[in-house]
């Protein structure tokens, strides 16, 4: 929370999904922070993981994940890149969460 900081509403996932149509959300993009790093954007790719965990509790179509070897010498987007190495146990707990929220409807209040 604060300046150069973006904030993900999750309530708007459903809500979103509610028009029928796919809904994807991009984990890395999610943790970006704009003009954090003075010059250029920064970001919080260690919350990464967090929230791309809580799209997939939703039970979100899809997960855009940007990955690079070494994060902080890529060309650009790199505070907010996922190193590759941690990518397949990421992964695996998606896919768990995911078949676990769609194996169950959702609660309806």
């Amino acid at each position: 929370f604060g300046y150069n900081t973006l904030v993900v509403d999750m309530r708007a996932l459903p809500i979103m999904a509610q028009t029928g149509y796919p809904v994807v959300f991009d984990a890395t993009h999610a943790v970006a922070a704009p003009g954090g790093l003075g010059d250029r954007s920064g970001g919080q790719r260690e919350y990464a993981p967090v929230l791309a965990r809580a799209a997939a509790a939703v039970g979100v179509a899809a997960m855009f994940i940007e990955t690079h070897q070494d994060p902080d010498r890529a060309p650009c987007e790199g505070p907010t890149m996922m190193p590759l190495k941690v990518l397949p146990a990421l992964l695996e707990t998606l896919i768990a969460l995911d078949r676990q929220a769609k194996a169950r409807p959702p609660v309806i209040i």
